[in-house]
C-alpha cells in the first residue's frame, strides 16, 4: 500500500425528511443563492422544501444549470454572486450542479481569469466560499469530495479541477428524492457510480487489502440493486443504499494509498463535449474496450475481479478476462445503456468520430492517460476504434 493523506470534512445528513436540517446547518444570518438546474427541483417540491427550511434568511436563486456544467453558464452565477454580496451557496441537484457549486465557490474571490482554475486543474485555488448541497440525483459522489468538472461551450473543452478548499461543509442526502427520476437518470447514476469504483479498483494489485475489498463490495452491491432500482418502484431501502454506495465510490476513501486509473473518465469527458451524449452514457462506451486493450497490464487486477465480483472461476486465465469483459457490457446494456459508439447520433460517422475525439485528447494535453500513463494517443486512438 502507498503512503497517502486522507482528509474529508463533509458532513453528511443521511435519511428521510431531512432537508428541514438546513436551518440548524446554514448560517442564521446568511445571504443565500440556491443553485439548481432545471425546472424538476420546482416541480417536484424540492426548491419550494429547501426555501421552506430556510425560513427568513434572504434568498435568492439561480437555475439553469446544465447536466454538463457549462463555464459560460456558472460565470453568470459568478457575477450574480458578486454583484449582490451573496456570503452561502447551496447546491439542490445532482452532481452536475454541485460540481458548478464548486466552481463558482472557488471562481468569486479568485485572482484572475477563472478559466485557469481549470486550466491549473484547481491547483492554484487558495480559497473558497462556504457551500453545501442537497443531493437528488445519486451518481458523481461530487456531494462528499473535493472535485468537479466543468466544460467550456464555446471551445467543447471540457476539465476536472480539485481542490481542498471545495468539500461542501454538509451534503442532505434524503432517498425519497430519487423517486421522481425517470429511468434512465438511475441507470446512469448506478453506471457512474460502478466506473468510479472500477477506475480506483481496477489497476494492479497494491496490497492494499481493505481498500480491494470495499470496492469489490460496492460493485457487488450496485449489481444487486440495480434491477431493483430500474423496477421504478418507490423501495425506500434499494434508494438508499444506491444514494449511499454512489457517495462512498467517490468520497476518497477507497483510493486512498492505491494507483487510480481515470482513463475512461478522461476519454469519455471528450465524448461528451464534442457529441452531448450523457456523461455515464460514455463511461460504459471506453470502459469495456479500454479494458480489453489493456488486459496485459491489468491481468492480475482483472482476474481477482472476474474472481470477487462476478465469480467467474472457470477457463483458462484469458477465457475468464474476456467473460468479465463481457459480463462489465452487459452490465450496462442491462441498465439500457448503449455501449457502443456508433449506437448514438453523432451527426457524423462513427469513425470521424473517433478522429476529433482523438484530436481533442491531444489538444488537451491527454497523452499519457492510466495509472502507468502508457495509454497515449496512439493507444485511445485504439480503444475508440474497438469501442465502435
Amino acid at each position: 500500500m502507498r503512503n497517502f493523506e486522507f482528509y474529508n470534512p463533509t458532513k453528511i445528513v443521511f435519511g428521510a425528511e431531512t432537508v428541514a436540517k438546513l436551518d440548524n446547518l446554514v448560517p442564521a444570518n446568511a445571504r443565500v443563492l440556491i443553485l439548481f438546474g432545471g425546472a424538476s427541483a420546482k416541480t417536484t417540491g424540492t426548491l419550494g422544501e429547501v426555501k421552506a427550511a430556510l425560513g427568513t434568511r434572504e434568498v435568492q436563486e439561480f437555475g439553469g444549470i446544465e447536466p454538463n456544467p457549462s463555464y459560460e453558464t456558472m460565470m453568470q452565477a459568478v457575477e450574480l454572486v458578486r454583484r449582490e454580496k451573496i456570503d452561502f451557496l447551496l447546491a439542490v441537484g445532482g452532481g452536475s450542479v454541485i460540481d458548478g457549486t464548486k466552481f463558482v465557490a472557488a471562481a468569486v474571490g479568485f485572482d484572475g481569469e477563472p478559466w485557469d482554475i481549470l486550466l491549473k486543474r484547481g491547483r492554484n485555488v487558495k480559497s473558497a466560499m462556504p457551500f453545501g448541497s442537497v443531493l437528488t440525483l445519486p451518481a458523481t459522489g461530487s456531494e462528499m469530495n473535493n472535485g468537479g468538472v466543468i466544460m467550456r461551450k464555446s471551445t467543447h473543452a471540457k476539465f476536472s479541477f480539485s481542490s481542498a478548499h471545495v468539500f461542501p461543509q454538509f451534503s442532505i442526502l434524503d432517498p425519497t428524492k430519487t423517486y421522481t427520476l425517470p429511468q434512465g437518470q438511475i441507470a446512469n447514476g448506478i453506471a457512474d457510480a460502478f466506473v468510479h469504483v472500477v477506475e480506483q479498483y481496477l489497476t494492479y494489485p497494491a496490497q492494499a487489502l481493505p481498500q480491494d475489498r470495499f470496492a469489490e463490495g460496492l460493485l457487488q452491491s450496485l449489481i444487486e440493486i440495480a434491477p431493483k432500482a430500474l423496477s421504478m418502484e418507490h423501495d425506500y431501502d434499494t434508494r438508499a443504499n444506491l444514494m449511499w454506495v454512489a457517495t462512498l465510490a467517490l468520497n476518497g476513501l477507497i483510493g486512498a494509498g492505491v494507483p487510480q486509473d481515470w482513463a475512461t473518465h478522461m476519454i469519455g469527458h471528450e465524448i461528451t463535449a464534442l457529441y452531448s451524449i450523457d456523461h455515464a452514457r460514455t463511461l460504459a462506451i471506453v470502459l469495456p474496450s479500454l479494458l480489453n486493450l489493456q488486459r496485459e497490464h491489468k491481468h492480475a487486477k482483472l482476474l481477482q475481479y472476474a474472481e470477487r465480483v462476478w465469480q467467474i472461476t472457470e477457463g483458462s486465465e484469458e477465457q475468464r478476462i474476456d467473460q468479465v469483459i463481457l459480463r462489465t457490457r452487459q452490465f450496462f446494456e442491462g441498465l439500457g445503456i448503449k455501449t457502443r459508439l456508433s449506437e448514438y447520433d453523432l451527426g457524423v460517422t462513427a469513425a470521424e468520430a473517433v478522429e476529433a475525439i482523438v484530436t481533442q485528447l491531444g489538444a488537451h494535453g491527454m497523452t499519457a492517460l492510466g495509472e502507468p500513463q502508457n495509454i497515449t494517443l496512439e493507444v485511445s486512438l485504439a480503444i475508440l476504434i474497438d469501442a465502435i
